[in-house]
């Protein structure tokens, strides 16, 4: 028989939340269908064996990730271009019904959703009911959330918070709390034994907004040079397109003459081990912002307005680029730090109850 749960990820980010609920999957022995987009296809290579998730049952794109402007046109066109067969569509997924998970807000989310209603699915939208109120910031993300929100008929919220922008949405969707976010299952894989504030200081930068302003993204290096002449330890963990834009805006050189530490993305168990030992960090990175409210960790988010509330008026300070706001945390950053909390909920589990409900009722 084949499954008639459908899982589809496309990002490394989609992975690591996603991971928790296919372990719950594989704990219960329940049988499911993965798919991946091919939007970090070399990355999830090797994020998948640190995981411990299995092979996907099918691979679109390449095995290279999408990273440059050129590249994501590139897969696009394939991806579009597959949608136009709802043959080739149907042969995706492993059956002609059933429900299709998806996570939130990337273009692989954005064509997951049009995937599953190709083959006639239904969708389960997991990390559901962020929002930060303007389709610009962060675009395109914003603008996909809420389309895959509309279109979901189950909709997993972390909090209450989501939970409300969802009502308040008028989404025509089940709405299922779950506490958290299934993301915070895989970080406490890893952080049990950790060296509290004994790294460095941990910055990455990688959001379009960021990249393709150089008003911003110099004003990022500048605050991290700045940092690094006070005698503080920076490591820059660049993205691919970081890399690009270093290049373009040719910047290596200053970076290097700095002091900064630039490193490329590492290994996930690696990193959030870093995070936990950090005495702050600084990040565009929603995720990142996440992980360091559950981890303790004074945060700085470069942004002008964040989706998510964790952290926010505790260990999380958004610097709207405003100087007086970063020296402000820079010179009193040990007072966002709190002690981590422990959490007893599991909300992957709490996903597998209600597909495993819905799959039944089918």
């Amino acid at each position: 028989m084949n499954p008639k749960i459908n899982v589809l990820i496309g990002t490394k980010a989609e992975m690591i939340k996603v991971a928790p609920v296919l372990k719950e999957f594989d704990r219960r022995g329940v049988v499911y269908h993965l798919i991946e987009t091919g939007q970090h296809g070399a990355y999830l290579s090797k994020l998948r064996e640190e995981l411990d998730i299995r092979e996907p049952d099918v691979r679109m794109g390449s095995h290279s990730d999408v990273d440059t402007l050129f590249e994501v046109f590139k897969w696009s066109c394939l991806l579009f271009l597959t949608l136009m067969s709802r043959k080739r569509v149907e042969k995706i997924f492993s059956t002609r019904q059933g429900i299709c998970l998806l996570h939130g807000d990337t273009p692989s989310t954005f064509f997951g959703v049009l995937y599953a209603k190709r083959a006639g699915f239904q969708i389960a939208h997991l990390e559901s009911g962020l929002r930060s109120g303007n389709f610009l910031h962060p675009f395109p993300e914003e603008l996909i959330r809420v389309l895959v929100m509309k279109s979901s008929d189950v909709l997993f919220a972390p909090d209450e918070k989501a939970t409300s922008n969802l009502l308040a949405l008028k989404v025509k969707g089940r709405v299922e709390e779950t506490s958290f976010n299934t993301g915070i299952e895989s970080l406490e894989e890893y952080i049990k034994e950790v060296k509290k504030n004994s790294g460095p200081v941990v910055a990455t930068l990688h959001r379009v907004e960021n990249l393709h302003s150089k008003k911003r993204f110099n004003g990022f290096l500048e605050l991290l040079e700045s940092i690094v002449s006070n005698r503080q330890e920076v490591l820059f963990v660049t993205h691919q397109p970081t890399e690009e834009i270093i290049k373009k805006y040719g910047v290596r050189d200053k970076i290097e003459k700095s002091g900064i530490r630039t490193v490329p993305l590492l290994p996930y168990s690696d990193f959030v081990k870093r995070l936990a030992n950090a005495p702050y960090v600084i990040t565009d990175g929603g995720s990142i912002q996440e992980e360091t409210a559950h981890l303790g960790v004074p945060c700085l988010l470069w942004r002008k307005r964040t989706e998510r509330q964790n952290g926010l008026e505790r260990n999380v300070v958004i610097s709207n680029y405003d100087k007086r706001i970063v020296n402000n945390f820079l010179t009193d950053f040990e007072s966002y730090r709190f002690e981590a909390e422990n959490w007893d909920a599991s909300p992957s589990s709490r996903v597998v109850d209600v597909l495993n409900e819905i799959i039944g009722e089918n």
